[in-house]
């Protein structure tokens, strides 16, 4: 069963930095396409960020420019960079195996001045 600890998340001013991190285990992790997804209050939820076992990337168009996601293969963990942060990427934060049904809990992401 495939099991993830998300973290790094908090609170910051607008213009703020925060770098989350999620570690998998269940699953050969490196045979894996991985997101990361967040929600935010009152929306569905939405990705944000794809990384391939190629390394290919892919951003939505509210974190191109900004957020940096990257993966760890030694360390089954994605990580997700995410710079200039504004009040509207407040949401809580997931990430996920891009093939598989299953999502932790997540880990909060507050912007507030």
């Amino acid at each position: 069963q495939v099991q993830f600890a998300e973290s790094g998340g908090g609170s910051v001013q607008p213009g703020g930095s925060l770098r989350l991190a999620c570690t998998v285990s269940g699953i050969s992790f490196r045979q894996f396409n991985m997101g990361w997804h967040r929600q935010a209050p009152g929306k569905q939820r939405e990705l944000v960020a794809q990384i391939n076992i190629s390394g290919t990337t892919y951003y939505a168009d509210s974190a191109n420019g900004r957020f940096t996601i990257s993966r760890d293969n030694a360390k089954s963990t994605v990580y997700l960079h995410m710079n200039n942060l504004t009040p509207e990427d407040t949401a809580v934060y997931y990430c996920k195996v891009t093939t598989l049904d299953s999502w932790g809990q997540g880990t909060q992401v507050t912007v507030s001045s």
